[in-house]
């Protein structure tokens, strides 16, 4: 997991990412603020969780942007927990917070028998 830290550690600062751990999954929460499920693209390359969003824009009538310090995209890519495994990964996007779960390997817990 020490990539995975050292690459939560090099996030800019205004990219919030959480990594929770149970004993059969791993739950990658990501902060896309303004972005729906539509706007959003997870997807999983050899041991690389890549997280692309994008934020739809909605201006009162009458006023326009002077300025505008939140980014409209969000690009990231994060190495996976050797353990993990995108087979049965799940995602949901719920009041801009972002889940996805993905399932460690071998945590089925098949019984290996033993003879003797």
């Amino acid at each position: 997991m020490s990539r995975l830290r050292e690459a939560l550690g090099n996030l800019p600062d205004s990219v919030f990412v959480d990594v929770l751990e149970s004993d059969d999954a791993y739950c990658v929460v990501v902060d896309v603020p303004g972005a729906t499920a539509d706007t959003v693209d997870v997807r999983v390359e050899g041991r690389t969780l890549g997280v692309e969003a994008r934020r739809q824009k909605a201006v009162p009538d009458g006023f326009e942007y002077r300025s505008e310090e939140r980014s409209l995209f969000l690009d990231v890519e994060l190495p996976l927990p050797p353990d993990a495994t995108d087979e049965g990964a799940s995602a949901s996007v719920e009041r801009g917070v972002l889940e996805v779960r993905l399932p460690k390997r071998g945590s089925s817990g098949t019984s290996v028998p033993i003879e003797g």
